[in-house]
């Protein structure tokens, strides 16, 4: 196979991968998510009616019930609570709480349960304007969207523990760092429940629970801990890049699931029975994850558990819990279970903290660095030491873009020279071609012959780009996942990078007073105009890929010419409603593309390739 055909399958398969890649998002993406969101919101509406006619129970009085397993350490928490979708103020308002004041959290603990369920990020807004409220986390299962986090005891049937309707006593006005908040039950039966919660500086809770024993009686108790949530995320990402849903790690092995996953894993749907997915451990971690927050339990390094996914298609809601082993508590006996809770953002230096000082194995990979995560973790280190000193996000990802340029410049360097040698050979491959015709064995052979006899590897200007193609992937999972996109400006117009750039085409870059956004979910409009909204920084990076493949000859084969022509057109379109950050770091490595391409074509003494001329 001769370069030139190399070249033209290459061309062809990257316009093919661009054209599967704009169709699926435009012709099943995004009708995709759309029905999700309507189908979503029709069933927010149907719970809310049901729930308005038919009020929810608020939780058993009893011990809480398994959902089918005999044994505790199989067994899953019981219920979790109530279905209602109530505004949240009226939700809080319906039960006593004791506030928490942190420096990254404020909030409250229900003294009815005993829950953390009421949780606000201090120093994270919903959007880039001042006024904007903070980024709520947890909220009342009661409430819409409820998510709630809990720890607890496990027992057989009889024994009566504490559960969602419980009401405990406090000891303390206010869980600080400082002071720690101790709640207590007693369930009448000689058995008398405490809790000791704690915080830190950050987002991690302790939870101490412990239990009296003054029934006369032996009684078996296994300790759980768990984190649900009720329907699905307000703007789930649906998208295979970043992983949303519950995840934990088991015995060092990283575990993670998508809630569409989960959802299917349940039987018996009519008679709304639950049924888990299943994992053991000694010692771990199991929560649920969005795209910049995370909820998890973490167990003692040294507790034997079992840990649970759990779709509940009676109250719409996702668990990720663990139960560990039976405490077998005598009479006159106490025990105690230390649970530890993390609800906060996922920001990698604080995670790393507590992997190594907490000892949470992996803790760090709650962000979803991907396959490539040993490239994409320095990458990150190495972006996060840039930021630190330039102050700009939007500056630090291009000084980034142009060091990675760099470290990569030999290999790009190494593939043109070897693309030059082939290039000096092509009036003696056409030679053979000419003298051998039809004989594509003896062709082949004459060829690899010419190769070895002018010491050229084919498969050199191949192989640099191959070795660059995970350090591009790291790269983009960096600027994708990553927490300190947010909401960071750059100049201009770009006041958030990990939102798509708000200019467009359609408004005339904001000259005409109209919004195009508002018609987004509209079902057939919306996707014209999710497809039509091209900003500024995408028309930028359009440009600038259009200019690097000017320095480029152009394909002989007309239909393979008019396939390279619209690339950049067809990316331009893709690119439209990703993050600007991405866009402006893909225009700027596209600049730097040409810089260096110019850079070697001179050192190689190489003129710019001619264009080909039109057939008359």
């Amino acid at each position: 196979m001769t370069p030139q055909t190399d070249k033209k399958n290459m061309i062809v398969a990257i316009a093919l991968s661009a054209a599967i890649i704009f169709g699926w998002q435009f012709f099943y993406e995004m009708p995709r998510q759309e029905k999700l969101r309507a189908a979503h919101e029709a069933q927010l509406a149907e719970q809310a009616a049901t729930q308005a006619a038919n009020p929810a129970v608020t939780g058993s009085t009893n011990s809480t019930a398994t959902t089918g397993a005999a044994a505790p350490a199989a067994a899953t928490p019981g219920n979790i609570g109530t279905a209602q979708q109530l505004p949240r103020d009226e939700a809080l308002a319906q039960s006593q709480r004791i506030a928490i004041d942190a420096p990254k959290l404020k909030g409250s603990v229900a003294l009815k349960g005993g829950r953390i369920d009421d949780l606000v990020l201090k120093n994270y807004r919903e959007t880039v304007a001042p006024d904007s409220p903070n980024v709520v986390l947890l909220t009342p299962s009661n409430s819409l969207h409820g998510y709630i986090a809990e720890t607890g005891w496990w027992a057989a049937a009889g024994t009566a523990v504490p559960n969602a309707a419980t009401l405990w006593t406090a000891a303390g006005s206010q869980l600080t760092p400082q002071s720690p908040l101790t709640l207590t039950w007693d369930n009448g039966a000689g058995l008398v429940f405490t809790r000791k919660i704690s915080i830190d500086n950050d987002y991690m809770f302790k939870v101490e629970d412990s239990v009296a024993n003054n029934s006369g009686a032996s009684v078996s108790l296994s300790p759980y801990s768990r984190v649900a949530r009720f329907g699905l995320p307000p703007s789930p990402s649906q998208t295979y890049v970043l992983h949303e849903g519950p995840m934990g790690v088991f015995d060092g092995t990283l575990n993670e699931e998508k809630y569409h996953s989960v959802k299917s894993h349940y039987e018996d749907a009519e008679a709304n029975a639950p049924k888990s997915m299943d994992f053991t451990s000694t010692g771990g971690w199991v929560g649920i994850s969005d795209k910049y927050w995370l909820v998890a339990q973490v167990a003692p390094a040294d507790a034997k558990l079992t840990a649970h996914y759990l779709y509940d298609p009676k109250f719409d809601s996702y668990q990720a819990d663990y139960v560990a082993d039976a405490r077998d508590v005598a009479a006159g006996a106490s025990a105690t279970f230390t649970h530890q809770v993390f609800a906060g953002a996922k920001e990698v230096k604080v995670l790393e903290n507590y992997r190594d000082n907490l000892n949470i194995p992996m803790f760090e990979r709650a962000v979803d660095f991907g396959w490539f995560f040993f490239l994409t973790k320095p990458l990150h280190a190495f972006l996060d030491w840039i930021v630190r000193y330039i102050g700009n996000m939007g500056i630090a990802i291009l000084v980034l873009t142009v060091c990675v340029k760099a470290v990569m410049f030999p290999l790009a360097n190494k593939s043109y020279a070897s693309m030059n040698k082939m290039k000096a050979l092509q009036p003696q491959m056409a030679a053979l071609k000419e003298q051998y015709g039809e004989d594509k064995g003896r062709f082949q052979q004459e060829m690899m012959a010419l190769y070895k006899k002018e010491k050229v590897n084919p498969a050199a200007g191949c192989l640099p780009i191959v070795v660059q193609i995970p350090v591009f992937y790291a790269l983009y999972k960096v600027l994708y996942v990553t927490i300190d996109m947010r909401q960071a400006p750059f100049f201009g117009w770009i006041h958030d990078l990990s939102m798509p750039d708000p200019t467009s085409v359609l408004n005339l870059f904001g000259l005409i007073p109209w919004d195009p956004h508002l018609y987004m979910t509209m079902p057939i409009v919306g996707a014209i105009i999710h497809l039509l909204s091209i900003g500024v920084w995408p028309l930028i990076m359009g440009f600038t890929m259009w200019a690097q493949m000017r320095l480029n000859p152009t394909p002989p084969d007309p239909v393979q010419a008019k396939m390279f022509a619209v690339m950049p057109f067809v990316f331009t379109f893709m690119l439209g409603s990703m993050p600007a950050g991405l866009v402006i770091y893909w225009a700027w490595n596209n600049t730097l593309s040409i810089a260096q391409q110019k850079y070697i074509m001179y050192r190689h003494g190489t003129k710019p390739a001619p264009k080909q001329p039109k057939k008359a």
